[in-house]
């Protein structure tokens, strides 16, 4: 299918009561955050764009898929076609090595003009554990699972949406991976409690009480406010990385 926009129709919150809000349409090549406190309804929102629901939901929400409601019968098909989710619990439970892993999954997408090195390299851009061709993937900690996910997400998977929930404990170069996805013309939606990564996004959805309360475009203030914020991160990545190397914090 070719996907064009992902649009999000407005159900009911918590208490059953209407969502307030303008249908948005989100774009291939696009980042939006989702933001708000914990049991506000993130986890719920993701879920519905996943089972691409149309009104017969918890929440009563609607997806469109280029503006078009998806039927019932081909929901599972497409959902798999069109989406990927990444959670912040990801193991793999294959007893295979990552090169091997990366090879089947070139082979089921038939993609056999992508080199499992390449996909690495990407991988370990991101992360700063390197991830070993001939190491098991059940050995992969958490970020160096998450970050081969999401180089995987960009080479091999042919999905133009991808679902994330929080990223900024994985361990991970959070900036260059969410970069690394958009450029590939993935639609990203984000979880995400951090100002830093909300502001990466053009479009912020806020929750509370099981519904979207705001919708906001990033503005040019938000932009200036995102670059000191983007200097502070850099600097915190320098810092992490002494850290590691059991060097003095300068």
């Amino acid at each position: 299918m070719n996907f064009e926009s992902l649009t999000i129709l407005p159900g009911t919150n918590k208490a059953g009561k209407p969502e307030h809000f303008a249908p948005v349409t989100l774009h291939p090549g696009e980042l939006c955050a989702i933001a708000g406190n914990t049991g506000a309804g993130k986890s719920r929102l993701i879920k519905d764009i996943e089972q691409l629901v149309n009104g017969d939901g918890i929440s009563r929400r609607g997806i469109l898929i280029n503006n078009v409601p998806v039927t019932l019968a081909d929901r599972s098909s497409l959902s798999k076609e069109l989406i990927a989710h990444l959670s912040q619990s990801m193991r793999f439970v294959l007893d295979l090595s990552v090169r091997e892993f990366l090879k089947l999954h070139c082979q089921c997408r038939n993609h056999p003009e992508i080199s499992p090195d390449d996909v690495l390299t990407m991988a370990n851009q991101i992360t700063p554990e390197p991830v070993l061709p001939e190491e098991s993937l059940n050995l992969l900690s958490g970020g160096q699972t998450r970050a081969l996910m999401i180089a995987d997400l960009a080479c091999i998977c042919d999905s133009p949406i991808v679902l994330i929930d929080e990223i900024e404990n994985a361990g991970i170069d959070k900036k260059a991976a969410l970069r690394l996805l958009t450029d590939q013309s993935k639609l990203v939606l984000i979880v995400t409690h951090d100002p830093h990564t909300a502001l990466m996004a053009s479009t912020r959805l806020a929750m509370k009480g099981g519904e979207v309360c705001r919708i906001r475009k990033r503005t040019e203030a938000e932009k200036t406010l995102y670059a000191e914020l983007d200097a502070a991160y850099e600097c915190q990545k320098h810092l992490q990385e002494l850290l590691r190397q059991g060097e003095e914090l300068l």
